[in-house]
């Protein structure tokens, strides 16, 4: 059986992840106590289901520090356990409340919404930690659903690598594990005929690629990644996720992930994001 839990903060997209597991083929159970997955997931075992999401979030109190302990307990079961984890910047958090006029879970009467949000982070930091995670704080509902579908098909049984770029102007991916800056190499913003394109197009490559620097830096970060990867994989993670980030995200960073993503396909499970190209 593969069982997918789904967490994360109020408000991040988890309904949405819901969503794409259940029109996927998913049985799915929303906020299912952390006490009764056990007896939950037996049962479901027992009677056939192959496919099962399970949202599990702060609503779960006390429970919830026993999560990483019963996951464990899954697989040696032999159970396919994954875990995915949906975050998004305080920001980003308070504005959608405001936006949906929604009540956050933890909301009382001595706590603001941001409290109640960092509160929340504080509660599922343990459960972030051994999860793919996904930060919604700036894409979009249908960018998020394309990269769980990613998140689906991929090999839990091997690490994945993710390589992701980003514009610092929109803030650093909460994501990430690794982060390097590419700011310090020529942007092809700055010309005209190649401002409307990205790191993608072959106008583009062909100018990053003219430059020494751009391929010195390459060649630092690939070794830097194929170096370490081995103590990565063997302290059992299944998700890496190295992030590239330059000013916008559209041109250096993107070259720059597709240029590593290709290299180390040969090797790993490799994913790939651009975030601000969604």
């Amino acid at each position: 059986m593969q069982l997918i839990f789904i967490s994360g903060l109020s408000g991040s997209g988890k309904s949405i992840a819901l969503k794409v597991l259940e029109d996927s083929g998913y049985y799915c159970v929303d906020n299912l106590p952390v006490r009764l997955l056990p007896e939950t997931a037996a049962y479901l075992e027992r009677h056939g289901y192959a496919r099962v999401a399970v949202s599990i979030d702060a609503r779960s109190g006390d429970g919830l520090p026993l999560l990483p302990a019963q996951i464990t307990a899954l697989r040696e079961r032999g159970v396919d356990a994954r875990l995915l984890f949906l975050e998004a910047n305080t920001e980003t958090l308070v504005k959608r409340f405001s936006e949906t006029r929604r009540r956050h879970p933890l909301a009382t009467g001595n706590l603001t919404l941001p409290e109640c949000i960092e509160r929340e982070r504080e509660l599922l930091a343990d459960i972030a930690d051994g999860a793919h995670r996904i930060d919604t704080s700036d894409i979009s509902p249908n960018t998020l659903r394309s990269w769980i579908k990613d998140f689906i098909h991929i090999d839990r049984s091997r690490l994945t690598l993710l390589f992701q770029s980003f514009g610092f102007k929109h803030g650093i991916p909460l994501d990430a594990d690794l982060v390097f800056d590419v700011r310090c190499l020529p942007n092809p913003h700055y010309d005209p005929r190649l401002r409307p394109l990205t790191g993608k197009d072959p106008e583009v490559i062909a100018y990053l690629e003219s430059i020494p620097n751009v391929e010195r830096m390459l060649a630092d970060i690939r070794a830097f990644v194929a170096n370490w990867l081995p103590c990565f994989i063997q302290d059992n993670r299944s998700y890496l996720t190295v992030a590239l980030g330059c000013t916008g995200g559209q041109h250096r960073s993107v070259y720059m992930v597709e240029r590593l993503a290709a290299h180390f396909r040969t090797e790993v499970q490799v994913l790939v994001r651009h975030r601000e190209l969604t």
